[in-house]
């Protein structure tokens, strides 16, 4: 009977180890899992409303183009270095007297159309303001996804030239930061300007279609 006993205590100790043993196996285990989680990356979505804005013009393509190239200037490649530079004075000599928008980029989309078969007139623009942008990206960095502001100009069907554009106050409103969104206002004004004014049929085109 001692036997018996004895016999039944050792194999329930010989269980006690090897279930303690097991234990003691997993908890590094579960620490490992946790920091394997912990190093995966986040992803979160969002749903935004955007207003789509578009400006069809009675002029030209040609026309419209020149119009807004000769209104926004190419953006001055010395000053992006001046500010890359941390030129305060200059950042603000710039926000007073400097032109409202500038054009960061053109890429001509229309002629790789070349591969379909036909080429066409499609340029999209790259349209901004580096110290306006500034004034929202020191806010919300993440604001840099929509500064410069991305414009089409294309030719239709009519031969007519055609704008569009996304609202910015409505692409930088997702932010939800009232500091960038007041900026983004003043560039909804200032984009709708430059745009119409070149896509407007003035008394000197009409003369000068006759």
């Amino acid at each position: 009977m001692d036997a018996i006993k004895s016999t039944t205590i050792i194999a329930t100790a010989r269980l006690v180890v090897r279930i303690s043993g097991l234990f003691m196996a997993l908890v590094p285990m579960s620490a490992q899992s946790r920091e394997s989680a912990a190093e995966k990356p986040t992803m979160t979505k969002q749903t935004i409303a955007v207003v789509h804005i578009r400006i069809e013009s009675a002029k030209s393509f040609a026309d419209v183009r020149a119009a807004v190239e000769q209104s926004v200037p190419h953006l001055d490649s010395g000053l992006v270095k001046a500010l890359d530079d941390g030129e305060v004075e200059r950042a603000k000599r710039f926000k007073e007297q400097g032109p409202e928008l500038s054009i960061f980029l053109a890429r001509d989309h229309g002629a790789m159309l070349k591969i379909a078969g036909k080429a066409r007139n499609a340029l999209q623009y790259d349209i901004g303001n580096p110290v306006t942008a500034s004034l929202m990206t020191r806010h919300q960095l993440a604001a840099a996804l929509y500064a410069p502001i991305r414009v089409v100009l294309y030719e239709n069907d009519a031969g007519h030239g055609v704008f569009e554009y996304d609202q910015p106050s409505t692409t930088f409103g997702q932010f939800g930061d009232e500091q960038v969104t007041v900026v983004a206002r003043g560039l909804d004004a200032a984009l709708e300007r430059a745009l119409l004014g070149a896509a407007e049929q003035t008394a000197r085109d009409q003369r000068q279609r006759r």
